[in-house]
């Protein structure tokens, strides 16, 4: 595509620019106001200063994926509330053999649940097991959250539902989820091992168990003590409310999860009243279970992938018999709505034809048919993905 005039030019990359730069610091002294709200300001800045037309602009906004990530947001939510993630928790310390089996346990399950489940929803939810586990073993925190952190991106990258950029990819490209994740999956699992041997060798000895210093094991009790407290001010409020029954043991971490799949009984159907609570609530985390299992084998067989999340969540609503906005408040809109003005943005610099003009130069060193190529390639990628954010 070849340069617009030079004042297109200039506006669209001051509009990029402003874009790019609360996407990278959200928080800047001058302009503090998050990365949504500065996706907005870059695309309203796109049409403002006629880079890009009104109706070109709402035709770039990609419907698919944002109906992809609405719908894979709230099947995690229902998914968590049917325990799914508390499963994986008891997962990593069942038959633990000390700190270094826990660490190559963290990698593995965090990373192969970032795949299908979005590596933002594992490590906010990972997390609080994760610190529990490390204090209740008297074993430094930090080791275990960088291989949460670090395993969760690794195996995102695995499939395009694994986080919100592989979508864009996935989508734009026209791979298919079975594609995607045969083509990526060797790569995952590599870096995945290496990751892996990485965190061990620089922790070795503190994973030894007990060699970790006051310092840490304090800071990994002081997270476990906020945590406590927050569910004993839930409970207590829940209380205060009038709702008199004692919150047992399995509600911690999971409290939620069972309120959430059985509360408002008196708004089901009849059906589930003649059942006993315990059927109920087994009816209603089968279902979902059943349901993700279903929507991934959609994936696998190639159907679209955004109608297949969206049909799946609308079942998991239905079936739930009650009203759903608990559970869609927890979508993050946010997300939704900084891809919205991301997708303006960049369009808009598109138009402006300096990408264009800047892939013609690096083109002829970036061909993907030789080894130099693929170098040149990566490393360009590699330092863009964390100089200027991945979504760009």
């Amino acid at each position: 595509m070849a340069l617009a005039s030079l004042p297109k030019v200039v506006m669209g990359s001051v509009a990029f620019g402003v874009f790019w730069m609360l996407a990278v610091f959200p928080s800047v002294p001058f302009l503090p106001i998050g990365r949504t709200a500065g996706a907005l300001l870059g695309a309203v800045l796109m049409i403002v200063f006629h880079v890009i037309s009104a109706d070109d602009a709402y035709a770039s906004i990609d419907l698919p994926i944002l109906g992809l990530l609405f719908a894979t947001m709230v099947v995690g939510g229902y998914l968590k509330n049917a325990g799914m993630f508390r499963h994986l928790g008891r997962l990593l310390a069942w038959r633990s053999q000390g700190g270094r089996d826990l660490m190559c346990r963290v990698c593995v399950v965090t990373a192969l649940a970032s795949a299908l489940f979005t590596n933002d929803t594992c490590c906010v939810v990972l997390t609080e097991f994760v610190l529990e586990l490390a204090a209740e073993r008297n074993l430094p925190a930090k080791p275990f959250l960088l291989a949460l952190a670090t395993s969760a991106n690794i195996g995102s990258s695995a499939t395009p539902i694994g986080n919100p950029q592989n979508l864009v990819i996935a989508f734009n490209s026209k791979i298919s989820f079975i594609s995607f994740l045969l083509g990526i999956l060797p790569a995952m699992l590599a870096g995945m091992g290496i990751n892996m041997l990485m965190l061990l060798c620089m922790y070795w000895k503190e994973l030894d168990g007990g060699a970790c210093s006051p310092d840490e094991v304090a800071a990994g009790k002081q997270m476990e003590a906020i945590e406590e407290g927050r569910r004993t001010a839930l409970n207590n409020n829940k209380k205060d409310d009038g709702d008199a029954t004692p919150a047992s043991p399995e509600d911690d971490g999971g409290g939620d999860a069972e309120s959430m799949m059985s509360e408002n009984i008196s708004t089901k159907h009849r059906w589930f009243m003649q059942c006993s609570e315990h059927r109920r609530k087994l009816f209603l985390k089968s279902f979902a279970y059943v349901v993700t299992v279903g929507m991934l084998v959609a994936y696998m067989l190639g159907l679209n992938m955004s109608w297949t999340a969206i049909t799946t969540a609308i079942a998991l609503v239905v079936v739930d018999f009650r009203d759903a906005e608990p559970c869609l408040d927890k979508v993050s809109y946010s997300l939704l709505v900084f891809f919205s003005g991301m997708f303006v943005t960049v369009s808009g610099f598109n138009k402006t034809g300096l990408p264009g003009a800047i892939w013609n130069v690096m083109a002829p060193y970036s061909k993907i048919n030789h080894v130099t190529g693929v170098t040149v390639l990566s490393v360009i990628i590699l330092l863009l993905s964390n100089l200027a954010s991945n979504c760009c």
